[in-house]
């Protein structure tokens, strides 16, 4: 296929082509969210100013292996009007699909925890709102958006979220003296620094999220493209390739940005930074009072934003294993999504160490990553499940080569584990 047919139907004019790719836009934006989200704010900070540029390279590969992931659940709820947790419930062993499903519910209970505890922290630094008390605040708010919402709705507001945390950062950006050669160094160079095993980890598990593989299928399936036959099958496989790619992108700016920021304000003054309010207040002296008002003002709203998509996937992942797509009036999707926000609410109760909670949040998401990866990969892989639309061989070497790579990164986190005891 050439570039003139990738990008636009040819029984269309070229604009009109443009503006469905354009009007296509908004599912991975949702999707997106999850990986700018406070958890990834915590593993980022901790990266830059730990080790300066250059973990950027985990981002890089992340980032990449998303767009891929991503786009392989969409062709799932493209093509067999289920998601992932709906298909694992119709076409895998019930014993296994339970347990896999369950650790996707704790992956996601250990997003919302993130999330919760991040738009905790922003009230906080703004509003001096106690940590608990702002989580009850974040849990309740979640909750009301997406139950009273629709999905149209709802998207509008996280595509808000989204493009005020991106402007947000870069404001920062402008403010910081950014070191580009070690920047663009620091994107394609592997390096791993001693030690820095639970950082990379946490990057890798706050960037390739598990609930948003659910999520992004359960998105794109609840328009029921199936039902329209091949041409709008093929046409929407094209377009939403272009919105995973875009979506992605955002979010691998934004999670660049905040490394630049830490590298540049703390690392470069040897300071280790173990506090997301700590991070924001260390800004004020170093880059003027403003920018520590903006990284507030950006945490707040990407805690919303992410404890409104892992609430929804919750719900999706909990809907899906009683063999039902996501509704938010109905029960199983409301009971999914209670069993994510309010056991995330009632862990922050007993955290010591927001900064360390959040970090580990996502290191438990890199872990059960796995699990989620070689289910997507035998579904998808499935011509019972996709038809002739099925992986292709190297589509399957691919996801074989991501998946693998992901289990090698946790068992070399469990050696450094070991290591420590």
């Amino acid at each position: 296929m050439n570039w003139k047919e990738f990008w636009r139907d040819p029984e269309k004019p070229k604009l009109s082509a443009y503006l469905d790719i354009f009007k296509s836009l908004g599912p991975g934006l949702i999707v997106a969210v999850g990986f700018v989200d406070p958890g990834n704010w915590a593993s980022n900070i901790a990266a830059g100013s730990t080790y300066g540029y250059q973990l950027l390279w985990v981002v890089t590969i992340s980032t990449i292996m998303l767009i891929i992931l991503q786009h392989n659940a969409a062709h799932l709820g493209i093509v067999s009007g289920k998601c992932l947790s709906e298909a694992a419930t119709a076409y895998m062993n019930r014993p296994l699909k339970n347990f896999i499903l369950t650790t996707a519910m704790l992956a996601a209970v250990s997003t919302a925890l993130a999330e919760l505890l991040g738009g905790a922290i922003a009230l906080q630094m703004l509003f001096g709102v106690p940590l608990r008390i702002g989580a009850f605040l974040m849990l309740v708010l979640s909750l009301y958006l997406q139950f009273s919402h629709s999905y149209q709705r709802v998207e509008k507001i996280i595509v808000l979220f989204v493009s005020l945390i991106g402007v947000a950062f870069m404001a920062e950006i402008f403010l910081v003296p950014v070191d580009w050669a070690a920047a663009r160094s620091g994107w394609v160079t592997p390096v791993l620094p001693a030690g820095a095993m639970t950082v990379v980890m946490s990057v890798l598990g706050s960037v390739i999220m598990p609930h948003n593989l659910f999520l992004h299928s359960e998105v794109i399936q609840s328009q029921q493209f199936h039902l329209s036959g091949p041409v709008t099958i093929e046409k929407k496989l094209r377009t939403e390739y272009i919105d995973t790619i875009f979506s992605m992108g955002v979010g691998w700016a934004i999670n660049s940005a905040i490394i630049f920021i830490a590298a540049t304000a703390f690392f470069s003054s040897g300071i280790i930074v173990d506090d997301l309010a700590q991070a924001g207040n260390l800004l004020a002296p170093i880059l003027g009072p403003l920018s520590a008002d903006i990284f507030g003002v950006a945490l707040l709203f990407a805690g919303i934003a992410a404890s409104l998509t892992s609430s929804m996937a919750g719900g999706c992942i909990f809907a899906g294993m009683v063999g039902e797509p996501y509704d938010s009036a109905d029960r199983h999707t409301k009971i999914g999504s209670l069993l994510t926000m309010i056991p995330a609410f009632l862990l922050i109760l007993f955290i010591e160490s927001p900064f360390e909670g959040l970090i580990w949040s996502q290191t438990f998401l890199s872990i059960q990553l796995p699990f989620t990866i070689f289910t997507q990969l035998y579904l998808t892989s499935s011509k019972r499940v996709m038809g002739r639309y099925a992986n292709r061989p190297m589509t399957k070497v691919i996801l074989w080569g991501i998946g693998l790579l992901v289990t090698f990164f946790n068992l070399l986190l469990l050696q450094d584990l070991f290591t420590a005891l």
